[in-house]
Parts: structure tokens; sequence; C-alpha cells
């Protein structure tokens, strides 16, 4: 007699769901071959065994499906990685801009006359200071001390007449984190795709790639992007004084992307060959996609399918040839630094306009007089965010479009700018009504070296106003503010299980509170929800109830200067604290600022 078979419950995907299913089946099928079904029976051994390794590969399949779906995805890594396939680029490893201040000393002119300019020096673009913290610098512009801007003051004087000796001339100039590197690369035959490794850790920037044939490839946001905008320096002089540069778009045949995996920087080169460079490897679409009735021609040239093949497969790959990769790579894993710590003049680049007829003994103490000092933090390097500050970023990204609308569309646009131009930590973006404009209000907030919140240096937010412009709609106009840091501290009562020793219980609330509070970081504008601290409380071994909790304020010494009236912000309920929109909290010291007793 043919058996027929019993219907497969799909639905049973856990462990004791399956083995109930197993017997059932074994009773009913084998009934007369296997009758013992006891916990101590082999029957039993082998259904456990069966179900047990159903169990796990119910559960690695659940888990694989989840890691596919960004809002699934639990795990860091695939989570980058399906940001990076919605467009979402994440910054590894952020650069720090500021300003340095330097500081030099030149003789005064012949019969008093102030000060001898002829020796007051060009400091060049390129060169290097570095921090009391190891890190490095790069100025980015020619600081001439001849500027009748710069702040001079007398230096020494000549002690029995009074007359100046020397002067003492100050001079600013924007620099960058990280330090110029080069990279040769042997390349043999073609290939697709070719990727390159620099094989170095912290790359902030490719400044330069050029193969030895001469030929130079261009960064793009993508490979199928064939035109760059660059600028050309303005010749004209009747309108280079408000017109510094032209915009002018460039074709570029050869060209590549830039992709950070992990600690490795590749650089991800085109589709075609030199060889193929006038060459018809591609299909014509013209022959296969449209129907032309025995014509061979298209009658309507602003539907012409050969335009698809005009970016010439995706760009020319190198071949044959050597590269010469010019790089700039942070020399320290936090390149933020505090004020007054970028103090050396490491490898600095100083030129004299009238060298040749200037003293040499001269020259060689200017050059050893020259000092530098940041008189502002240097920020922009931040820490990377969380798996689900990633979801969000990205979400908001794939909605923005390559355009600011909306006021989310100009807070995603701010996290997405280029790591090499700097990093904000936090962006909140508000309509500024008080302004008969379509003015908006942007601020932000950065980071300091010890991973504290810091208000952003001036260069940050011009970088960020620059950013902004290429996007923003023509008839807004926007602020960029500093956000307002309000530090705060936890006091709270719990009572114990009388059974639970209180230092232990003590010592779980604290952690499980900062162990929240890290995860879950202020926004600017984002209220304290009291609730939640309450939950932590009362989820920790041990405590049967929370009696007391107050927010009290943090203010001055190593904390921020702003007094806030946490009483007079609380809402109606009693269950959160309301922040302004400039306003944003933090918790500075966990170690210290969460403070319990026992009850």
């Amino acid at each position: 007699m043919t058996k027929k078979q019993q219907p497969i419950n799909y639905t049973s995907r856990d462990f004791d769901s399956i083995r109930k299913d197993l017997e059932d089946y074994a009773r009913r099928y084998y009934s007369d071959t296997y009758k013992d079904f006891s916990e101590a029976s082999f029957g039993s051994l082998m259904l456990d065994t069966v179900a047990y390794v159903g169990d796990i590969l119910s559960f690695y399949l659940d888990y694989q499906t989840n890691e596919s779906f960004l809002d699934t995805a639990i795990e860091y890594n695939n989570v980058v990685r399906l940001a990076k396939q919605m467009g979402f680029k994440l910054n590894t490893s952020p650069s720090s801009y500021g300003a340095l201040s330097f500081y030099i000393q030149i003789p005064a002119a012949p019969a008093a006359a102030g000060p001898n300019l002829a020796y007051a020096p060009v400091l060049r673009a390129g060169s290097i200071f570095s921090s009391t913290g190891g890190g490095q610098y790069t100025l980015l512009e020619d600081v001439d001390f001849a500027t009748p801007t710069n702040q001079i003051v007398v230096g020494t004087v000549n002690t029995s007449t009074g007359t100046p000796t020397n002067y003492v001339i100050r001079a600013q100039g924007r620099a960058v984190s990280g330090r110029t590197a080069f990279h040769e690369a042997e390349v043999g035959t073609f290939q697709r795709f070719r990727r390159v490794n620099l094989g170095v850790r912290n790359v902030a920037e490719v400044l330069t790639v050029v193969d030895s044939e001469g030929h130079q490839y261009v960064e793009v946001d993508h490979l199928s992007q064939n035109v760059v905008f660059q600028a050309i320096r303005n010749s004209d002089s009747t309108t280079n004084t408000t017109v510094r540069n032209i915009l002018k778009a460039v074709p570029v045949v050869r060209r590549f992307t830039v992709e950070h995996e992990g600690d490795d920087t590749y650089l991800q080169f085109g589709y075609g060959s030199d060889s193929e460079l006038l060459g018809t490897s591609v299909i014509d679409p013209s022959n296969i996609v449209l129907d032309m009735n025995g014509r061979t021609y298209i009658t309507d040239p602003d539907f012409d399918p050969t335009k698809f093949i005009s970016t010439d497969k995706f760009g020319i790959g190198p071949s044959n040839t050597s590269l010469r990769i010019g790089y700039r790579v942070n020399t320290v894993n936090d390149t933020n630094a505090g004020v007054n710590t970028i103090i050396q003049a490491t490898s600095p680049l100083i030129r004299f306009t009238s060298q040749g007829s200037l003293s040499q003994a001269v020259r060689n103490n200017v050059v050893s007089s020259l000092e530098v000092l940041n008189e502002e933090p240097f920020v922009g390097d931040i820490s990377l965010p969380n798996s689900e500050e990633i979801k969000q970023r990205v979400m908001g990204h794939y909605a923005t479009q390559n355009r600011a609308v909306t006021a989310q569309d100009y807070q995603s646009i701010c996290y997405a700018m280029p790591g090499k131009f700097g990093s904000v930590k936090r962006v909140s973006v508000a309509r500024d009504f008080d302004e008969f404009r379509r003015n908006l209000n942007i601020y932000i907030i950065s980071e300091s070296a010890s991973g504290k919140l810091v208000v952003p240096n001036q260069t940050l937010k011009n970088n960020i106003r620059s950013w902004l412009l290429q996007y923003k709609m023509i008839n807004d106009t926007i602020d960029i503010l500093d956000a307002t840091i309000v530090n705060f501290g936890i006091n709270f009562v719990v009572v114990i299980d009388p059974n639970t020793n209180k230092f232990t219980a003590l010592n779980r609330a604290n952690a499980a509170l900062r162990q929240h509070l890290n995860e879950n970081q202020y926004d600017i504008g984002e209220s304290i929800q009291l609730t939640s601290f309450y939950k932590v409380l009362q989820k920790v071994p041990g405590v049967v109830d929370v009696e007391d909790l107050e927010i009290v304020g943090k203010v001055g010494a190593q904390y921020s200067d702003l007094s806030y009236d946490f009483v007079q912000n609380l809402s109606p309920t009693g269950h959160r604290i309301e922040a302004l929109n400039n306003v944003v909290f933090e918790l500075k010291f966990p170690n210290v600022d969460i403070k319990g007793s026992v009850r």
C-alpha cells in the first residue's frame, strides 16, 4: 500500500516545533518500527539532533535575510555596505581644519623707517607643522608676511637709543590635518575595473594620479560621470578682483573613484582600455533597440541612442604603466587638536621675494625665528556614527536626490560632505521667522580630540557653507551657526531588594545609565526623556523601584558656560525636559556626572 505523504508544516522554525513535527511523523508512519520516544531513548536522541540542526539552519536563514536589508541589518559592516549601495559614503577618515597663527621676526629698515619688508618672506602652501599629540598639519595657502593687513609690533630695541632693531609680524593661514605622501603602483596588462590598494591607513584624500606616460586621472563621484568642474584662474584684470576663479566644465576620459573598506583605501578605475578609446566595442543601441523600419538613420536627433556610449565605457583604465599616486594621510587616528597644541614647524617652506640681494645670515635668522600656534581648536574629525545613525542618514540622503529643498535635505547634505573637508557631529535646521527672506538657520556642533562636543571653528563652517551652495534652492539664504552646549548630570535614588548588595546594585545602575546615554546621544533640539531613565533603572537586577530622579545643570570649569533652567523647561506632564532649537544636551563626564544612592 502506498504511503500518503503528510503535508509539511513550513511554519515550524524553532527547536520545539520541529521536534514535535518529527515525532508526529514518526509515530504515524513508523509506529511498528520504533515505539520508544522517551527522553532517554535513542529515538529521542535522533529527533533532538535533527531538530537542533533544523533550528540552527532556520536561525541563520533568518539572520542572513535580515542582514540583506538596511532596516533589519545589525552587523556594522553590513550596514555600511548596504548604505553604499544606496549612494551613501561613510567618511571613515575625516579631516580637521583650522587656522594657524605664524610669528616671524625681521630686521628694522635703515634710518629707523619701520620694518624692512624685503626680509618678510612667504610661507608656502604645503608646509608641515606638528602638534604635541603627534599629529601633522599641512598649510593650504601661501602666507605672505609682507601683506599690509598683518599685525606688526616692535620685537627688540637698542638699549642705548631706544630705536627698534627688530619687528615681529603675525600672519594667519588655513591648515588641514595630515601630510602628503606618494605611492608607486606598477600596472600590468589591461584589466576591466582595476582596483589599486594604497596599502596605508587613515587616507583622507587622493590628490593626484599620473601614469608614466603623463596621463592624469581625475577623481569622480561615480565612473559614469565624464565631466567635472574645475576652477581656472581668472586672468581678466577687470574682473579678477571680484571673481578670482572661473568654473569650467572639463571632460575626463581617465577617471577613478575612491573606496574605503575597513583600513584599506582603493582606487577603482574604469572599463575601457586605450585601444578601445576610439573603437566600437560597445554595441550600438540604434541597431537593436529601435525599430527603424528599414532606415539606417534616426530622424529625431534629440533621441540618439549612440549618445549613451559617449562616456566611453565608464572611463579608460590604466594598463602596462606605472602610477604615481599622491595622497594626504593622517598621521594619528584622532586629528583634532586643542588650542595651543600645534607648536612645531616640522617642514616649513619659506621663500624670499628678492632672495639674491639679501644677506644670507639675516635670512637664516628670519627663518629660525618662525613660530606657530593654533589660537583656535582644529575640529572636523568625529567618531564614526553607530548603525542606527547610519540608517537614518542613508534614508535622508536617498530622499535628497542631490538637491536641498526641505530641512531634512539640508541636514542630510551636511552629513554627506566629504571627509576631506571635515565633518560635523550634529546638524539641525530651523526656519528663521524673524527674517523677511526665506532664511534657514543651520546649527552645527563638532567633536573634540577627547570625543566631547565642541563649538566648530570658522574654517569648518565656511566649508559647510560652500558645500551647501551647490545644492540649495536659489531663493534660500543660509546662516551657519554654533549650537549651544548644555551639560547636565543625573542624581537618582533607587529602592533595592533586601537580598541584593547595595554597592553591587548601585554599580549596575550607574553602568546601565552610562551605556544608555552612550548609545543614545542627543541631537540638537532633542529633549531629555526622563521616562527613559526610569525604564533603564527599573530593568537593573536587584532594583525594585526608582524613588527619585533629578536632572542638574553643570556649569563652569570644564563644562559649558550656559546655565539652563531645567525646571522652567520641564514639560507639563513632567516626562521630559524641552530643548530649544539651538540647544544640544550632553552628559560630559559619565563617571562623575551620574550620582546614585540606595534606599
